[in-house]
């Protein structure tokens, strides 16, 4: 009986190690698109043309010292949880002390991919995760509750991946980050079962990301043109065939001048176990397109999740 005990006891120790060295997605909390235009924090960026209404974060924080207590409150409890925290106010400073934020703010990085703020923001970031969070103070009397709502976005994809709301218990505490943390532990730790989840479903069967493979109108190749007996378009889905997680993708349009893939699972890391983005992974790609067959190639991004190759000239 005690030699079954001690064998119970070393299994429920294995097992607790082994979920305790789990690994947690790294999230980078900010505010809601619709708390930002409630409050008045939205700025416009030219797009191509097009004026396109973007959150404004570093004024927000600056101008709004309840952002920064909601933002610092969520942190904490998310770290305290085992997840790795990317802070808003010091990646936004990462970007001004590399002089790219006024850049970013008018600039367009290329005639064929446009990359807004945001993206950059999260290139700079290299979250797993954006936490959204929103909130209205109810006042009743002398009381106050919270009503919050909160999700999680997947940096690659934009995906919603988790999501929490609700409100909180009314209470005689006027600090913004009590109120908050009442509202949101009952909801927590689903909403970490959600983020969790998804970042497992990641370890397993590879980021998501989307490719695109275009040519240059002076190009001499398209993607019809053979080499040895095979046309470039099938040589390239091979490639992605060989080299992403189960050789996952779907090949969503082809033609002789484009191809458009979409659901593309490549691997978390490279093989010098750094985090891997559509950019590091699409270069192996345009690599071996120049090597292999002399083809120049011009690489751009957008993002995390979205990577062009433009096959005929840099």
């Amino acid at each position: 009986m005690i030699k079954c005990a001690l064998v119970l006891s070393m299994m429920f120790v294995s097992i607790n190690v082994m979920f305790g060295q789990a690994k947690r997605p790294t999230v980078m909390v900010v505010p809601s698109d619709n708390w930002c235009t409630i409050n008045g924090f939205m700025t416009e960026w030219d797009n191509q043309g097009t004026k396109v209404k973007i959150p404004d974060y570093k004024r927000a924080i600056q101008e709004n010292s309840d952002l920064k207590l909601v933002t610092a409150k969520i942190g904490e409890l998310m770290a305290d949880r085992g997840f790795v925290l990317k802070v808003l106010e010091s990646t936004l400073k990462s970007l001004q002390s590399e002089s790219a934020e006024d850049a970013i703010l008018t600039s367009k990085s290329g005639a064929e991919v446009t990359e807004s703020p945001i993206d950059k923001l999260k290139k700079t970031a290299k979250s797993d995760i954006i936490i959204q969070i929103g909130w209205t103070i109810n006042q009743t009397g002398p009381k106050r509750s919270i009503t919050f709502i909160m999700e999680g976005l997947d940096c690659y994809t934009d995906k919603q991946v988790a999501g929490a709301s609700g409100t909180g218990p009314s209470s005689f505490a006027a600090e913004l980050p009590v109120l908050l943390e009442e509202a949101v532990l009952s909801k927590l730790d689903n909403f970490n079962t959600q983020l969790q989840n998804h970042f497992e479903d990641i370890l397993a069967n590879g980021r998501e990301i989307s490719l695109r493979i275009k040519t240059f109108s002076n190009s001499a190749s398209d993607l019809e043109t053979e080499y040895n007996g095979e046309e470039l378009g099938a040589i390239i889905e091979k490639w992605l065939s060989q080299n992403t997680v189960q050789g996952k993708f779907n090949t969503t349009d082809a033609t002789a001048a484009m191809m458009f893939f979409e659901q593309v699972r490549i691997p978390l890391f490279d093989a010098n176990s750094r985090a891997l983005d559509s950019r590091g992974w699409a270069k192996d790609l345009q690599k071996m397109l120049k090597d292999k067959y002399t083809l120049t190639s011009k690489l751009m991004t957008k993002g995390l999740g979205q990577a062009s190759i433009v096959i005929g000239d840099k």
